[in-house]
C-alpha cells in the first residue's frame, strides 16, 4: 500500500511511529473499555439512575453495541481503502467517538443515549481496522519482528483498557454513570491530540492515500454489492414475516444482527475467493484467513463474557469486601489488562527467541492454544457457578484465574491474528479484511451478549450448564485447528 519503508522501519529498534499508535490506541481503548465496564451494569440498574432493564433486555442491547463497532469496521476499512486512506478514518473516527461518549454523559432519556451509543460505535468502525493496518505497514519485512511489535501495540491497548475501567468504573459505580462517560469522552479527546501533534512528524506518509482497490470501481461488483445487501434485508424480513425472529424487541434484533454478521462475513470471503482476481497462494491465504476468523469468533464469543456473564457473576455471586471497603464489581475486569501488561513482553521476546532459532510456533497452532486456554478459564468458572449455587460468595480467586487462562489465551490470538491478517490479505484487499478479523470479534461479541441473558435470577440454576457448554465449543475447535495443521500450514504458502 505504502511505495517504501522509512529507514527507522528496517532498523534494529521499532520505529517511532509505533508509539504513536500505541498511545491514540491506548486513549481510544480507555474510552471503550472503560465505558463498556459499567455499560451493562447501568442499563440493568434500577435504582442509582440507571435503564431498569431486564437482564435478557440489558445483555441484548450490550451485545448489539460491542458487535456493532467490531461489524463497522468493514465499511470503515473500505472507506479507508477507497475514500479517505487511513490517517484520516483515524482522525474522523476519533472524533466521532469523542462525540458519542459526549451524548452519553448527557443525562436525557434513553433516546439520547441509543444515539449515543450509535454514534461510538460508529467512530470504532472508522478508526479500528486502520489503525492496526498503519501498524503493520511500518514491518514491510513481516516476521517475528511484526509480530512482536502488534505485542507492543497490544500493551498500549491493556493500557488503556486497564486505566479506562480504573477510572471510569469507579466513576459509574461510586459517583454517578454519566460522569464515568464523560471521562470515556476525555479519554479519547487525549488521543486526538496524541494523533494530530506526533503522527506528522513520526508517521512519514503511511495511510495517507487511499489504496483504491480496483475492486471498488469496478460496476459489476457495486452491483452484486447492492444484490448481496437486498438479500441480506430479504432474509431479515422473511424470519420476521415466518415471526422465527421478532425484530422489534432488543433480543430479536440481536438474533437479527447475528444472521447478519455471519452472512456479511461468508459472503465477503466468498466474494473475494471467487470473484477478486486472486492468484492460487492468494486463494489458499485467505482460506487460512477464514479459518482464522471462524477461530476468533468462537474464541472472543468465550472470552467477551468479562463484561457481561462474567460481569453480573462477579456484581452478584463474588465476594467484594476488600479490608471493609466495596470494591466495585467492574474492577474484576481489570484483571486481564493487567495481566497482558504482565505477560505481553514476555511473550513478545518469545516469539523473536523462537523465531531467530526457526521454531516460532504456526499462527494456527497459537490459536489452537488459546482456544483450549479459554475453554480452561471456564472450567473454573464451572467450579465457582456451583458454589455459588449453594448460597455462598465465592472467592475472587475463581474469577482471578479464569481471567489469567483467558489472558494468556489471548496473548496466543489476538496479536498474532492482527499480524497475520496483515501478513496474509493481499495487499489491495488489506483494510478490509483488517475489517473482517473485526467482524469476527463483532459475532464473539454478540454471542457474549445474548448468552449474558440467561443470567437472570429465574436462571441461576443453568449457570454450570451454560458454562460447561463454553468448554465443549472452545475444545472442540482447538481439536479441529490441530486436526487439520498440515494442510493450514502448506496454505500460509511460506509466510511465517
Amino acid at each position: 500500500m505504502q511505495a517504501t519503508a522509512s529507514p527507522a522501519a528496517t532498523s534494529a529498534k521499532h520505529p517511532t511511529g509505533l508509539y504513536v499508535l500505541f498511545f491514540t490506541e491506548m486513549w481510544e481503548r480507555f474510552s471503550y473499555y472503560g465505558m463498556r465496564a459499567i455499560l451493562l451494569l447501568f442499563l440493568i440498574d434500577n435504582v442509582r439512575g440507571g435503564m431498569g432493564l431486564s437482564e435478557m433486555e440489558g445483555a441484548a442491547i450490550y451485545g448489539l453495541y460491542t458487535a456493532s463497532g467490531y461489524l463497522l469496521s468493514l465499511p470503515g476499512g473500505w472507506i479507508a481503502d477507497n475514500i479517505l486512506g487511513q490517517r484520516k478514518s483515524i482522525w474522523y473516527g476519533g472524533f466521532v467517538i469523542m462525540f458519542g461518549h459526549v451524548l452519553l454523559a448527557i443525562p436525557a432519556g434513553s433516546a439520547l443515549f441509543y444515539i449515543g451509543l450509535a454514534t461510538v460505535a460508529i467512530g470504532t468502525g472508522l478508526l479500528k481496522p486502520n489503525i492496526s493496518s498503519i501498524v503493520g505497514e511500518l514491518y514491510p519485512e513481516g516476521g517475528a519482528r511484526r509480530d512482536a511489535a502488534f505485542s507492543i501495540f497490544y500493551m498500549g491497548i491493556n493500557m488503556g483498557s486497564f486505566l479506562g475501567i480504573t477510572i471510569v468504573g469507579y466513576l459509574g459505580q461510586k459517583v454517578g454513570w454519566h460522569y464515568g462517560f464523560g471521562a470515556a469522552a476525555v479519554g479519547m479527546l487525549f488521543g486526538l491530540v496524541v494523533f494530530r501533534i506526533f503522527g506528522q512528524k513520526y508517521l512519514s506518509d503511511y495511510g495517507n492515500v487511499p489504496a483504491k482497490a480496483e475492486a471498488s470501481t469496478d460496476t459489476g461488483n457495486q452491483n452484486r454489492s447492492l444484490f448481496f445487501v437486498v438479500g441480506l434485508a430479504a432474509i431479515l424480513a422473511l424470519l420476521q414475516f415466518t415471526g422465527i425472529l421478532d425484530l422489534t424487541t432488543a433480543q430479536g434484533l440481536a438474533k437479527g444482527a447475528g444472521v447478519i454478521i455471519t452472512l456479511t462475513a461468508v459472503g465477503y470471503f466468498l466474494f473475494i475467493l471467487l470473484a477478486g482476481g486472486l492468484t492460487l497462494v492468494e486463494k489458499k491465504r485467505v482460506g487460512v484467513l477464514f479459518v482464522f476468523f471462524l477461530g476468533s469468533a468462537v474464541f472472543w464469543a468465550g472470552f467477551e463474557q468479562q463484561g457481561s456473564s462474567l460481569q453480573i457473576f462477579s456484581d452478584r455471586y463474588t465476594d467484594l469486601n476488600l479490608f471493609g471497603w466495596q470494591m466495585p464489581s467492574s474492577w474484576f475486569q481489570n484483571f486481564n489488562p493487567a495481566f497482558i501488561l504482565i505477560f505481553s513482553p514476555i511473550l513478545a521476546a518469545l516469539w523473536i527467541y523462537l523465531g531467530n532459532r526457526n521454531q516460532n510456533p504456526a499462527p494456527h497452532l497459537k490459536f489452537a492454544v488459546a482456544l483450549f486456554l479459554l475453554g480452561l478459564g471456564y472450567l473454573v468458572m464451572v467450579v465457582a457457578s456451583k458454589i455459588a449455587l449453594t448460597g455462598q460468595l465465592t472467592s475472587p480467586i475463581f474469577l482471578t484465574f479464569t481471567y489469567l487462562f483467558h489472558t494468556l489465551g489471548e496473548l496466543c490470538l489476538s496479536p498474532v491474528g492482527l499480524s497475520s491478517f496483515t501478513k496474509l490479505a493481499p495487499k489491495r484487499y488489506l483494510s478490509q479484511l483488517m475489517g473482517i478479523w473485526f467482524v469476527g470479534t463483532s459475532l464473539g461479541n454478540l454471542i457474549a451478549g445474548l448468552f449474558a441473558g440467561g443470567f437472570d435470577e429465574g436462571n441461576v440454576q443453568q449457570m454450570p450448564a451454560m458454562f460447561m457448554s463454553v468448554v465443549y465449543f472452545s475444545f472442540g475447535f482447538a481439536l479441529l485447528i490441530l486436526l487439520f495443521y498440515k494442510p493450514l500450514k502448506s496454505w500460509l504458502g511460506g509466510v511465517k
